[in-house]
Protein backbone atom coordinates (compact mmCIF):
# COMPACT_ATOMS: atom_id res chain seq x y z
CA UNK A 1 0.00 0.00 0.00
CA UNK A 2 1.58 3.29 -1.12
CA UNK A 3 1.81 6.06 1.47
CA UNK A 4 2.89 8.89 -0.85
CA UNK A 5 2.33 9.62 -4.54
CA UNK A 6 4.92 11.94 -6.12
CA UNK A 7 4.29 13.82 -9.36
CA UNK A 8 6.17 15.78 -11.96
CA UNK A 9 4.44 19.10 -12.78
CA UNK A 10 4.72 20.33 -16.38
CA UNK A 11 3.40 17.79 -18.86
CA UNK A 12 2.06 15.67 -16.00
CA UNK A 13 -0.25 17.66 -13.72
CA UNK A 14 -0.52 20.72 -15.97
CA UNK A 15 0.44 21.95 -19.41
CA UNK A 16 3.83 23.66 -19.54
CA UNK A 17 3.92 26.58 -17.05
CA UNK A 18 0.12 26.67 -16.96
CA UNK A 19 -1.97 26.61 -13.75
CA UNK A 20 -3.62 23.39 -12.69
CA UNK A 21 -6.96 22.88 -14.38
CA UNK A 22 -9.90 22.88 -11.99
CA UNK A 23 -10.40 19.15 -12.50
CA UNK A 24 -6.79 18.45 -11.53
CA UNK A 25 -7.05 20.61 -8.41
CA UNK A 26 -10.14 18.69 -7.34
CA UNK A 27 -8.45 15.36 -8.11
CA UNK A 28 -5.44 16.26 -5.97
CA UNK A 29 -7.75 17.33 -3.15
CA UNK A 30 -9.44 13.93 -3.38
CA UNK A 31 -6.06 12.20 -3.36
CA UNK A 32 -4.94 14.11 -0.26
CA UNK A 33 -7.91 12.65 1.59
CA UNK A 34 -6.39 9.17 1.31
CA UNK A 35 -2.61 9.66 1.11
CA UNK A 36 0.25 12.16 1.10
CA UNK A 37 1.30 13.66 -2.23
CA UNK A 38 4.38 15.48 -3.48
CA UNK A 39 5.18 17.53 -6.58
CA UNK A 40 8.77 17.82 -7.80
CA UNK A 41 9.72 19.86 -10.85
CA UNK A 42 12.23 22.32 -12.28
CA UNK A 43 10.26 25.51 -11.64
CA UNK A 44 11.10 27.77 -8.73
CA UNK A 45 8.76 28.53 -5.82
CA UNK A 46 6.93 31.49 -7.45
CA UNK A 47 6.02 29.22 -10.37
CA UNK A 48 4.90 26.46 -7.98
CA UNK A 49 2.71 28.92 -6.11
CA UNK A 50 1.15 30.19 -9.33
CA UNK A 51 0.61 26.76 -10.86
CA UNK A 52 -0.26 24.66 -7.82
CA UNK A 53 -0.61 26.21 -4.37
CA UNK A 54 -2.99 28.95 -5.47
CA UNK A 55 -5.08 26.57 -7.57
CA UNK A 56 -6.06 23.97 -5.00
CA UNK A 57 -9.58 24.06 -3.53
CA UNK A 58 -10.01 25.13 0.11
CA UNK A 59 -10.91 21.58 1.11
CA UNK A 60 -7.45 20.28 0.11
CA UNK A 61 -5.47 18.97 3.12
CA UNK A 62 -2.30 21.01 2.45
CA UNK A 63 -0.55 19.51 5.45
CA UNK A 64 -0.26 16.29 3.42
CA UNK A 65 1.26 18.02 0.37
CA UNK A 66 5.02 18.33 -0.18
CA UNK A 67 6.28 20.78 -2.84
CA UNK A 68 9.82 20.43 -4.19
CA UNK A 69 10.81 23.25 -6.59
CA UNK A 70 13.99 23.32 -8.68
CA UNK A 71 14.25 19.53 -8.94
CA UNK A 72 14.12 19.02 -5.20
CA UNK A 73 16.87 21.48 -4.27
CA UNK A 74 14.17 23.21 -2.22
CA UNK A 75 11.35 21.74 -0.14
CA UNK A 76 8.21 23.61 0.94
CA UNK A 77 5.61 22.45 3.46
CA UNK A 78 2.38 24.01 4.74
CA UNK A 79 2.53 24.73 8.45
CA UNK A 80 0.50 27.11 10.65
CA UNK A 81 -1.41 28.53 7.70
CA UNK A 82 1.56 29.36 5.47
CA UNK A 83 4.06 27.74 3.09
CA UNK A 84 7.61 27.55 4.47
CA UNK A 85 10.92 26.30 3.06
CA UNK A 86 12.62 23.48 4.96
CA UNK A 87 15.86 23.86 2.99
CA UNK A 88 17.41 25.41 -0.17
CA UNK A 89 20.74 24.35 -1.75
CA UNK A 90 22.10 27.21 -3.88
CA UNK A 91 24.82 27.55 -6.54
CA UNK A 92 27.86 29.73 -5.80
CA UNK A 93 28.49 32.79 -7.99
CA UNK A 94 31.47 31.01 -9.57
CA UNK A 95 29.38 27.99 -10.50
CA UNK A 96 26.69 30.18 -12.02
CA UNK A 97 29.23 32.03 -14.16
CA UNK A 98 30.69 28.74 -15.45
CA UNK A 99 27.26 27.37 -16.33
CA UNK A 100 26.14 30.52 -18.13
CA UNK A 101 29.37 30.62 -20.14
CA UNK A 102 28.93 26.97 -21.13
CA UNK A 103 25.40 27.67 -22.35
CA UNK A 104 26.64 30.57 -24.49
CA UNK A 105 29.31 28.43 -26.15
CA UNK A 106 27.18 25.32 -26.63
CA UNK A 107 24.19 27.15 -28.07
CA UNK A 108 26.45 28.85 -30.59
CA UNK A 109 28.18 25.59 -31.51
CA UNK A 110 24.99 23.57 -31.96
CA UNK A 111 23.00 26.31 -33.68
CA UNK A 112 19.81 24.91 -32.19
CA UNK A 113 18.40 28.11 -30.72
CA UNK A 114 15.30 29.35 -32.59
CA UNK A 115 15.35 32.90 -33.96
CA UNK A 116 12.14 33.88 -32.19
CA UNK A 117 11.85 33.94 -28.42
CA UNK A 118 9.39 35.14 -25.81
CA UNK A 119 11.36 36.47 -22.85
CA UNK A 120 14.67 35.31 -21.37
CA UNK A 121 15.95 31.90 -22.42
CA UNK A 122 18.14 31.26 -19.38
CA UNK A 123 16.80 31.70 -15.84
CA UNK A 124 18.81 31.70 -12.61
CA UNK A 125 16.65 29.97 -9.99
CA UNK A 126 19.30 30.06 -7.27
CA UNK A 127 19.66 26.32 -6.88
CA UNK A 128 19.09 25.60 -10.57
CA UNK A 129 19.90 27.20 -13.95
CA UNK A 130 17.16 26.52 -16.51
CA UNK A 131 17.33 26.94 -20.28
CA UNK A 132 14.01 27.43 -22.06
CA UNK A 133 14.64 27.37 -25.82
CA UNK A 134 11.77 29.67 -26.78
CA UNK A 135 11.92 31.91 -23.72
CA UNK A 136 10.16 31.95 -20.38
CA UNK A 137 6.85 33.28 -21.77
CA UNK A 138 6.58 31.29 -24.99
CA UNK A 139 3.08 30.16 -26.01
CA UNK A 140 2.37 26.49 -25.44
CA UNK A 141 1.57 25.80 -29.11
CA UNK A 142 5.01 27.01 -30.21
CA UNK A 143 6.75 25.07 -27.42
CA UNK A 144 5.03 21.81 -28.31
CA UNK A 145 6.25 22.04 -31.93
CA UNK A 146 9.89 22.86 -31.23
CA UNK A 147 11.27 19.58 -29.83
CA UNK A 148 8.50 16.99 -29.37
CA UNK A 149 10.91 14.03 -29.70
CA UNK A 150 13.63 15.56 -27.44
CA UNK A 151 16.27 15.23 -30.19
CA UNK A 152 17.37 18.87 -30.15
CA UNK A 153 17.70 19.00 -26.40
CA UNK A 154 19.64 15.73 -26.30
CA UNK A 155 22.27 17.31 -28.58
CA UNK A 156 22.50 20.38 -26.33
CA UNK A 157 22.51 18.20 -23.22
CA UNK A 158 25.43 16.08 -24.51
CA UNK A 159 27.48 19.16 -25.40
CA UNK A 160 26.83 20.73 -22.00
CA UNK A 161 27.80 17.53 -20.18
CA UNK A 162 31.13 17.54 -22.02
CA UNK A 163 31.84 21.08 -20.77
CA UNK A 164 30.27 20.77 -17.30
CA UNK A 165 31.20 17.32 -15.93
CA UNK A 166 30.70 18.40 -12.30
CA UNK A 167 26.98 19.25 -12.43
CA UNK A 168 23.76 17.41 -13.26
CA UNK A 169 22.10 18.28 -16.59
CA UNK A 170 18.64 16.91 -17.41
CA UNK A 171 15.89 17.48 -19.95
CA UNK A 172 12.64 18.77 -18.47
CA UNK A 173 9.36 20.42 -19.40
CA UNK A 174 8.52 21.03 -23.06
CA UNK A 175 11.58 23.01 -24.22
CA UNK A 176 13.83 23.17 -21.17
CA UNK A 177 17.12 21.82 -19.81
CA UNK A 178 17.79 21.98 -16.06
CA UNK A 179 21.27 22.31 -14.52
CA UNK A 180 21.67 21.52 -10.82
CA UNK A 181 24.47 20.67 -8.39
CA UNK A 182 26.35 17.41 -9.03
CA UNK A 183 24.22 14.49 -7.97
CA UNK A 184 21.10 16.64 -7.81
CA UNK A 185 18.24 15.22 -9.81
CA UNK A 186 14.79 13.97 -8.91
CA UNK A 187 16.33 10.98 -7.15
CA UNK A 188 18.13 13.43 -4.87
CA UNK A 189 14.89 15.31 -4.24
CA UNK A 190 12.97 12.13 -3.56
CA UNK A 191 15.57 11.00 -1.03
CA UNK A 192 15.31 14.37 0.71
CA UNK A 193 11.53 13.90 0.67
CA UNK A 194 11.96 10.46 2.24
CA UNK A 195 14.01 11.97 5.07
CA UNK A 196 11.55 14.81 5.70
CA UNK A 197 8.35 12.78 5.39
CA UNK A 198 9.70 9.57 6.93
CA UNK A 199 8.01 7.62 4.13
CA UNK A 200 10.25 4.87 2.76
CA UNK A 201 11.04 4.96 -0.96
CA UNK A 202 9.36 1.60 -1.36
CA UNK A 203 6.14 3.15 -0.08
CA UNK A 204 6.21 5.91 -2.73
CA UNK A 205 5.04 5.93 -6.34
CA UNK A 206 6.16 8.44 -9.00
CA UNK A 207 4.10 9.74 -11.93
CA UNK A 208 5.72 11.74 -14.74
CA UNK A 209 5.89 12.33 -18.48
CA UNK A 210 9.69 12.09 -18.84
CA UNK A 211 10.40 8.65 -17.37
CA UNK A 212 12.95 7.70 -20.04
CA UNK A 213 16.76 7.70 -20.21
CA UNK A 214 17.92 11.34 -20.19
CA UNK A 215 14.54 12.60 -19.05
CA UNK A 216 14.41 14.47 -15.77
CA UNK A 217 11.85 12.00 -14.35
CA UNK A 218 14.01 8.94 -15.10
CA UNK A 219 16.08 9.19 -11.87
CA UNK A 220 12.92 8.20 -9.96
CA UNK A 221 12.90 4.91 -11.84
CA UNK A 222 16.63 4.44 -11.34
CA UNK A 223 16.09 5.00 -7.61
CA UNK A 224 13.80 1.99 -7.58
CA UNK A 225 10.42 3.68 -7.15
CA UNK A 226 7.37 2.25 -8.84
CA UNK A 227 6.85 4.68 -11.72
CA UNK A 228 4.05 5.48 -14.15
CA UNK A 229 4.83 7.33 -17.39
CA UNK A 230 1.96 9.50 -18.60
CA UNK A 231 1.33 11.44 -21.79
CA UNK A 232 -0.26 14.49 -20.19
CA UNK A 233 -2.71 15.74 -17.55
CA UNK A 234 -5.66 13.69 -18.84
CA UNK A 235 -3.68 10.49 -18.38
CA UNK A 236 -2.62 11.68 -14.91
CA UNK A 237 -6.25 12.21 -13.92
CA UNK A 238 -6.90 8.56 -14.78
CA UNK A 239 -3.91 7.46 -12.69
CA UNK A 240 -5.09 9.52 -9.70
CA UNK A 241 -8.59 8.04 -9.96
CA UNK A 242 -7.12 4.53 -10.01
CA UNK A 243 -4.87 5.23 -7.01
CA UNK A 244 -7.78 6.64 -4.98
CA UNK A 245 -9.94 3.61 -5.81
CA UNK A 246 -7.15 1.24 -4.72
CA UNK A 247 -6.37 3.09 -1.49
CA UNK A 248 -10.00 3.34 -0.49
Amino acid sequence: MKQLIAFDLDGTLAESKQPLAEAMGEALADLLQVTDAAIISGGDWPQFHKQVASRLPHRADLARLWLLPTTGTKLYVYRDGTWMALYANLFSDRQKAEILEAFDVVLQETGLVPEQSWGERIEDRGSQITFSALGQRAPLAAKEKWDPDFRKRKVIQAALRARLPDVSINIGGTTSIDVTQAGVDKAYGLKKLRDASRVALGDMMFVGDAVFPGGNDYPAKQLGLDTVRVTGPDATLAVIATVIACLK
